[in-house]
């Protein structure tokens, strides 16, 4: 069998993709090397804020957040709010100009009085100089992540296959990819690779050198507690989200770097890196110091120089295609990949996608 396209990672711009080529015509199969949703679909803390996105990604978030709300309670979505916190006035004068320029670009963020914060957040420090507030923030259970496109996936009729690493790609003189995996070889006649921080090892394969690089997030949890606090958490640096689920664990991140690389498979966490995270998520949050951390771990997530998303053509490879690198592909990752998938198909995105052939400049904001 030849298929229209195979999609060479599982993760939720993969499927989404995925669903979206299928819903057009296209006979699709999904590779991924391990489980469907399992990479930095599956580990990362779930954080849905619009508050740490970045301005000009904010119209993509702002989609994919309606996307996550409408899965609801099959992915573990809470609409919570979500506070950001500024503890001096440098902090203060960052958090004004960054809220703002995402105001302006279609947030719903807010500023907000230290007593508004008080009267909803009790629990936090009385030490906050300035803090924003943004209704439509929240999270999702990033565990639920693989159960729930493996479902759509099903449904849909779409076949994956799973612990399937791809070891080699060749374009066939006819035009078809043929794709090299433990369970056989796949032939088809389009190719999206969306393997997220693996993205570079796979473009090596068609000879493309794409400039991917990993971060290595760390996330922890806390034993149960009693009720801590009912919003999303984040400081004004970026250093820090922390949210209390309903079971009463607090799951605490920021983005803090652990070690190792997607080629040595999962990373580890650095103790040195770790600390200063729940230092200041205590800092926070004072009643944090009475719980007990379970468990820390990390998630690779993929970026290039100028920290905007990979979305497009394959440079130099007639149809192939990549999407990834997304930071904040949580959020994004359900819209992105319904745009992936009409330019696949041959119909003009709703937005514009991300060209992976472009000349690259550092953009932090």
């Amino acid at each position: 069998m030849t298929y229209d396209i195979a999609i060479i990672g599982g993760g939720i711009m993969g499927c989404s993709t995925a669903l979206r080529v299928v819903a057009g015509g296209m006979k699709a199969i999904v590779l991924d090397q391990g489980d469907l949703g399992q990479g930095a679909s599956g580990v990362n803390a779930g954080t849905l804020s619009l508050q740490i996105k970045r301005v000009k990604l904010m119209p993509y978030a702002l989609k994919g957040h309606h996307l996550w709300e409408e899965m609801g309670a099959a992915v573990g979505f809470a609409k919570t709010g979500g506070y950001t916190l500024a503890f001096n006035d440098r902090e203060a004068e960052l958090l004004k100009e960054r809220q703002t320029m995402k105001a302006e670009a279609g947030a719903p963020i807010e500023f907000v009085s230290n007593n508004r914060l008080r009267a909803a957040e009790p629990g936090l420090t009385q030490k906050v100089v300035a803090a924003s507030y943004c209704a439509e923030d929240g999270y999702a259970n990033s565990s639920l992540t693989g159960q729930y496109y493996r479902g759509c996936l099903q449904d849909a009729g779409i076949e994956y296959r799973e612990q399937n690493a791809v070891t080699a790609i060749k374009k066939l003189k006819a035009g078809i990819f043929e794709i090299a995996t433990p369970q056989g070889v796949v032939y088809a006649k389009r190719l999206l690779l969306a393997a997220g921080a693996w993205l570079k090892p796979l473009a090596a394969l068609l000879d493309v050198n794409l400039p991917v690089n990993a971060r290595i997030n760390t996330v922890s949890v806390t034993e149960r507690m009693p009720p801590l606090m009912s919003s999303v958490i984040g400081h004004a640096t970026g250093l820090l989200t922390m949210k209390q689920k309903a079971n009463g664990t607090v799951l605490i991140g920021g983005g803090w770097q652990g070690r190792g690389t997607p080629q040595e498979g999962r990373g580890e966490v650095d103790v040195a890196s770790v600390r200063p995270n729940l230092a200041l998520a205590q800092y926070a949050l004072p009643a944090l110091g009475d719980a007990r951390v379970l468990r820390s771990w990390t998630g690779f997530e993929a970026n290039v120089p100028d920290f905007y998303p990979l979305a497009g053509a394959l440079p130099n490879v007639p149809d192939a295609y990549v999407l990834g690198c997304v930071r904040g592909g949580y959020t994004i990752g359900p819209y992105i990949g319904q745009l992936m998938g009409n330019f696949i198909l041959g119909r003009e995105p709703e937005m514009p996608l991300f060209d992976p052939g472009r000349t690259f400049q550092e953009d932090t904001i």
